[in-house]
């Protein structure tokens, strides 16, 4: 039984729960009719009891699995103490956090904030200043170069520069100050950026496109044509860091350093929204009393529970985890391409995987993985995205990919009786 906080009946079943979504909240989002009452590690279990193996890992912000013994430690133990002081006073935590994180980025400064939306503004003000302050651009000049099919959020800024007709139609008019080149193409951003360019704004791997990988040596082509134009390389590792893909950060697949790092959604432990923007003194100096904030951001609770996953991916565990098991995972998947699969992208336990769409749409796979005990996200017509907590076991990461394989099969079985049924009747 689900208790409703505040008063009213309590919603018992999923039913009672989809119907109360529906009637009291926008209908922003498209989810599958699953209501979650509890989890632990890799597993979800629904307001019915039965459940799910968690193969979304809220886009990657319970990197390290649902109710991790240390973060809900940490987490309940600085609840007792002190939640929040806003930046108007400092409190213990503050202080160490950001120095532990600038290290594990090998990095001198972090500036936190809540969401990962906010990172990115914050980034995006960053380097404006940076460029007027630093480069010496013209005021009101300073253009930033982003690529096409990006995700970087849903602020009115973030989707001027979206490419996305979803994300941008009906809320004009857009930011002006942004040029977007295709992803994945060095010679359209060597192009693209100028004398008044402040920073070039990239993810290492795009995520909401499908978990695209960009070719060998893109990454490392954006670090040279930043550095030789003197604008600021910026990755946005939201979604790519914190061990998603086998390394710490995503750029470190190429050795990139960039100079700006944009974290969020794992660094929160999945409990709290926490995320930051991380970069040298040269880049974050540039703030001054009153010039950005945030009542929320860096507070103690965020802190405790940023240092905590901080020093998680300190051990290596994750990381090593993420390479040898997504090795696995992207073995198993190829195997399927040719029998309901068309391609399979990604790295680590990230992986984009596109359906046939002769077969099915991507939500049609995901209603049937959930009838099967496993919980995913379609994007884009036919394209699944799967990115499991990662500790998740190999036998949980078999069970998954079977049902998948039984999905398949079974959608291949009733298009060809159907195709049969259709010659009969002709």
């Amino acid at each position: 039984m689900t208790k409703t906080p505040g008063g009213g009946p309590p919603r018992t079943s999923t039913a009672d729960i989809v119907e109360l979504v529906e009637t009291r909240t926008p209908h922003n989002y498209h989810p599958l009719p699953v209501a979650i009452a509890e989890g632990n590690g890799a597993w979800v279990t629904d307001v019915e009891g039965r459940r799910y193996l968690d193969f979304l890992a809220a886009y990657s912000a319970l990197n390290f699995g649902h109710c991790h013994p240390d973060i809900i430690g940490a987490a309940e133990h600085q609840l007792r103490r002190l939640t929040l002081t806003s930046r108007a006073f400092l409190h213990d935590q503050l202080g160490t956090f950001c120095a532990e994180l600038a290290e594990l980025a090998g990095m001198e400064m972090v500036l936190p904030m809540n969401t990962g939306a906010e990172a990115v503004e914050s980034g995006l003000k960053v380097a404006r200043k940076w460029a007027y302050d630093v480069k010496g651009v013209p005021p009101d000049q300073a253009n930033v170069v982003v690529a096409a099919e990006n995700f970087h959020g849903r602020t009115i800024t973030l989707i001027s520069f979206s490419t996305d007709p979803l994300a941008r139609r009906g809320f004009g008019p857009y930011t002006p100050g942004f040029r977007i080149v295709p992803y994945g193409d060095a010679a359209a951003l060597e192009a693209a950026v100028d004398d008044d360019t402040a920073a070039v704004l990239l993810e290492p791997i795009q995520g909401e496109a499908g978990v695209i990988v960009p070719p060998v040596g893109y990454l490392a082509a954006a670090r040279k044509i930043c550095s030789q134009r003197g604008s600021l390389f910026m990755a946005d590792e939201i979604q790519t860091g914190l061990g998603r893909t086998g390394t710490t950060f995503a750029c470190e697949h190429e050795g990139v350093r960039p100079d700006v790092y944009l974290l969020g959604k794992a660094l929160g432990g999945g409990i709290v929204p926490v995320s930051a923007v991380v970069a040298d003194r040269s880049v974050l100096g540039v703030l001054h009393p009153g010039e950005h904030g945030s009542t929320f951001g860096g507070s103690p609770i965020a802190c405790t529970v940023g240092r905590t996953v901080v020093a998680l991916l300190r051990t290596g565990e994750y990381q090593k985890r993420a390479k040898e098991l997504g090795v696995h995972l992207h073995e198993r998947l190829s195997a399927l391409v040719g029998g309901g699969l068309v391609e399979v992208r990604g790295r680590g336990l990230w992986a984009g995987i596109d359906i046939d769409p002769a077969l099915a749409t991507g939500r049609e796979v995901c209603e049937r993985l959930m009838q099967k005990g496993v919980l995913a996200k379609d994007i884009h017509g036919s394209t699944l995205r799967l990115a499991p907590p990662l500790v998740v076991t190999m036998q949980e990461l078999d069970q998954a990919v079977d049902a998948l394989e039984q999905v398949l099969l079974e959608l291949d079985l009733e298009r060809n009786v159907s195709r049969r049924r259709r010659l009969t009747a002709g």
